[in-house]
């Protein structure tokens, strides 16, 4: 699977390791900042990786800073964008069984590696249930 990765400083070590990891499992990663720990606005990276996945560009992104908070209020604007603030397995199995989410959002003040690592592979595992579920995504989406 092609993913995008973004971050603000905050989440710049957190994202390094995820990109490693999602390398290391075969997807192909599009990183779209930032490049290191330097003071950045997160809203910048989050912008770029929703377009891209809005854009077919990538099939999911994962957009990381200190709390998740930001990235997860910015992708949001997006038409089309279902960013997910996951802290823990359970959350991301939710969020893509139930919500279809396409971009998962982790906060790097808020959990280690190993902790997004599992994350992360929940949330890439988890297939989107449809059914009853299929009507309220298309709600939030404004189709509906």
């Amino acid at each position: 699977m092609k993913l995008a990765v973004a971050c603000d400083h905050a989440g710049f070590e957190l994202k390094e390791k995820v990109k490693r990891q999602l390398e290391s499992e075969g997807h192909g990663v599009e990183d779209f900042g930032c490049y290191n720990t330097e003071s950045c606005d997160y809203p910048d990276y989050a912008r770029k990786l929703c377009e891209a996945v809005l854009g077919n560009m990538c099939e999911r992104g994962v957009l990381i800073c200190g709390s998740g908070l930001g990235m997860s209020y910015t992708a949001n604007r997006y038409k089309g964008i279902r960013a997910a603030l996951c802290l823990n397995t359970y959350m991301a199995e939710m969020s893509r069984a139930h919500n279809n989410s396409n971009v998962l959002v982790l906060g790097s003040r808020i959990i280690d590696f190993p902790a997004a690592k599992d994350i992360l592979r929940v949330w890439m595992e988890t297939p989107f249930e449809g059914g009853r579920h299929l009507r309220r995504i298309r709600k939030i989406d404004g189709e509906e």
